[in-house]
């Protein structure tokens, strides 16, 4: 559960965030959120996938918690999927993929995502390949036969989305690319995608990790 920051105490920005949306999400109606978002909703929580893991959200008071008892620690995290579910919309994807430069208002965003995610994605991962392959794989990806790996997976319950790197060569430094399904538009705003791609590359570093130890 993630407690409301008490008068007198010193906000930072996340707790700030996490603060507001965790009134709005305690005022919503949680079966017009399980409509909006297409969770199912059971024992005072929603259950969400992510990144091939199942979690409890827990309605009224939040937290992200694993079916082994493992709660999400990380602020940033937590704000995006509360704001996924007091604002998100879950749609049917035609089958579109958009990189995001093609999202509404991605233009104007991108060199921050270009930094953020896209040359920290490539950098995080190009001298390790084949340990990004392997936890890939284990969350049960589909292997793309673009770039020196490519995938595809499901971010958030029916929300896909694919990452593609190219390694380093003579002339060129590592590369990536992250393609969002069109119905990310409709679950989280512009800026919510550059968080999304943040989670994104922090989860693949824990789970090459992993296969290191």
């Amino acid at each position: 559960m993630i407690e409301p920051v008490e008068p007198g105490e010193t906000l930072t920005h996340e707790q700030r965030s996490l603060d507001h949306f965790l009134q709005i999400y305690k005022a919503l109606d949680p079966l017009e959120i399980s409509r909006r978002c297409n969770l199912q909703f059971d024992s005072n929580a929603f259950n969400m996938r992510i990144m091939g893991t199942e979690y409890k959200a827990a309605f009224p008071d939040f937290s992200l918690e694993d079916l082994q008892g493992n709660i999400v620690q990380r602020g940033y995290e937590n704000i995006l999927f509360l704001r996924y579910l007091c604002e998100g919309k879950y749609a049917v994807s035609t089958g579109k993929q958009l990189s995001y430069r093609e999202i509404p208002w991605g233009e104007v965003y991108f060199k921050n995502f270009e930094g953020r995610c896209l040359k920290r994605f490539a950098h995080a991962f190009s001298s390790d390949i084949e340990g990004l392959k392997k936890a890939l794989a284990d969350m049960g990806a589909e292997k793309l036969n673009k770039g020196d790996a490519g995938y595809r997976f499901e971010f958030c319950s029916g929300l896909y989305m694919s990452a593609l790197i190219w390694a380093a060569d003579d002339e060129f430094p590592p590369s990536a690319q992250m393609l969002f399904d069109d119905n990310f538009a409709s679950a989280f705003t512009v800026e919510d995608i550059a968080v999304v791609g943040g989670v994104v590359i922090d989860r693949l570093k824990e789970m090459t990790a992993k296969h290191c130890q």
